[in-house]
């Protein structure tokens, strides 16, 4: 799975990148500090089950600290947006189509209102944070009106069939026929002959299109500032997808854990200095001030963004594949070794495939580790189940 970091120029995508990741991008007060697409490692936090079983084994395959699991999911940091994108100003196109490759996107704003258009810095609270919204929507929509739009008189008069021409289309963003379907009924364009499609319908279409295959989430990044305070309460009043978060104070919070300085996990409420630390007096206010922020928002807001990705957005379930169901081991021995990000509609037989391919191919059954019961190949599986393939093929 790959998540999306997109926005326009300096509203701290790089930042969110780096506090989310803990890799090192280039970071500055000016537009376009980004100019090639990085991807790095990042995790969404989950309850482990180790805790029910008893369990007290580390994880090969991804990290479990307490009871606490994190998964790990690719992030890409995008170069920021200008107005114009789409018709290649700025960095244009070769950015949207780096986003085009995620499975849902994080829309970086700067909540401050501290940034104009073109991403250069103004005083605190005077720029709009919501047209910025728009703005970058748009030119994700006009970008797909230009791949679905080219030729369009050639593709109505020659498709035999609409719905698979626009697919096709469109198969560089994985978009599959049914949403093609689905969007088509949606807008009633099912029901207008295409060659009476007007550029408004192409635009409807293709927004439509991008809010089922690209969902999105509004990071409201630099929370931690006093002009972000009444924006943020004004823009959750009318959406529901905006989620305060300080990029900065997250990656203080983690250079701090990993420094042995503070007692802190990504998502956590609340941390505390490790005793015999000395803090210098610099270091006191630094951490005051994200005190605060936590006290006002309950995080720093970076790793509930990335599992609101997960787990609304995307609508995922974990689920830990085991092959000893007694022991809840791999061959090796490894105690609980996975845990697998999967749809909610995922069942046995697709959890074989992401394992293994060969798993897959001899596919007879599965087992409920804790129910002991066997499981044909179309269960829908649920969230924290542990399962067990039973297959005819052995692995690798």
């Amino acid at each position: 799975m790959l998540i999306g970091l997109i926005g326009k120029a300096n509203v701290g995508k790089s930042t969110f990148f780096n506090a989310a990741t803990e890799l090192e991008v280039q970071t500055a007060n000016y537009p376009f500090t980004t100019t090639t697409s990085n991807i790095g490692m990042t995790h969404a936090r989950v309850k482990c089950v180790c805790k029910e079983f008893q369990i007290r084994d580390n994880p090969i395959h991804s990290i479990c600290v307490e009871g606490t699991r994190f998964i790990p999911i690719r992030l890409i940091d995008v170069p920021g947006l200008v107005q114009g994108a789409h018709q290649g100003k700025g960095l244009g196109n070769r950015f949207l189509d780096d986003a085009r490759q995620a499975d849902a996107l994080i829309h970086v704003i700067d909540a401050s209102a501290s940034t104009d258009r073109e991403g250069k810095p103004v005083s605190a609270g005077t720029a709009d944070p919501s047209s910025d919204i728009e703005f970058v929507e748009e030119e994700f929509d006009y970008w797909l009106v230009s791949i679905v739009g080219r030729e369009w008189t050639k593709v109505t008069r020659e498709a035999e069939n609409l719905v698979q021409a626009l697919t096709k289309r469109l198969s560089g963003l994985a978009i599959k026929e049914r949403s093609v379907l689905d969007v088509l009924n949606e807008t009633g364009l099912d029901k207008k002959k295409p060659v009476n499609w007007t550029t408004q319908d192409l635009l409807e279409f293709c927004r439509k299109i991008r809010i089922r295959s690209k969902p999105l989430i509004i990071a409201a990044n630099k929370a931690d500032l006093q002009s972000a305070n009444e924006i943020i309460k004004e823009m959750k009043s009318s959406r529901h997808d905006v989620i305060p978060c300080s990029a900065e104070a997250e990656s203080l919070l983690r250079r701090a854990a990993k420094r042995g300085i503070l007692n802190y996990l990504p998502g956590d409420n609340s941390f505390d200095v490790k005793s015999g630390k000395p803090l210098s007096e610099a270091q006191k206010k630094a951490l005051d001030l994200v005190k605060s922020m936590l006290g006002r928002y309950g995080s720093t807001g970076v790793q509930e963004v990335i599992n609101n990705v997960c787990f609304n957005l995307l609508r995922l379930i974990v689920v830990y594949p085991v092959e000893d169901e007694v022991r809840l081991t791999d061959k090796k021995g490894n105690v609980l070794p996975d845990a697998r990000l999967v749809p909610q509609d995922c069942n046995p037989k697709e959890l074989a495939r992401l394992v293994h391919a060969d798993l897959a191919k001899g596919f007879l059954y599965a087992i409920d580790v804790r129910t002991k019961q066997r499981l044909g190949a179309e269960h829908k599986l649920k969230h924290n189940d542990i399962i067990k393939i039973v297959s005819t093929t052995s692995r690798g």
